[in-house]
């Protein structure tokens, strides 16, 4: 299994099925995601900092197996910011 570390860019999802999958790019690399791609939705935002592992296809992209966010997940740092309007209202 390969890893990469980089920027993630252009998060699209192409099927919505059982199984959403979703493409993004890494460092201008195609990246698949398929198995926990709803985490993936919910955790990662574009110009977040993220590792991947996974293997590349015969299309060339990277098919992602795992992956992990550097600092702050998206749902992280929203409900954070529900917080503190929260906290601001009372």
């Amino acid at each position: 299994m390969k890893s990469m570390k980089g920027y993630v860019s252009k998060i699209r999802v192409l099927k919505m099925s059982k199984t959403l999958l979703v493409r993004f790019s890494l460092n201008n690399e195609n990246c698949l995601i398929a198995a926990r791609s709803l985490n993936f939705l919910a955790d990662v935002d574009e110009e977040m900092q993220i590792v991947v592992a996974g293997e590349y296809n015969n299309r060339k992209q990277f098919v992602v197996k795992k992956y992990s966010v550097i600092g702050k997940t998206k749902i992280m740092i929203e409900f954070e910011e529900m917080r503190k309007e929260l906290s601001n209202i009372m």
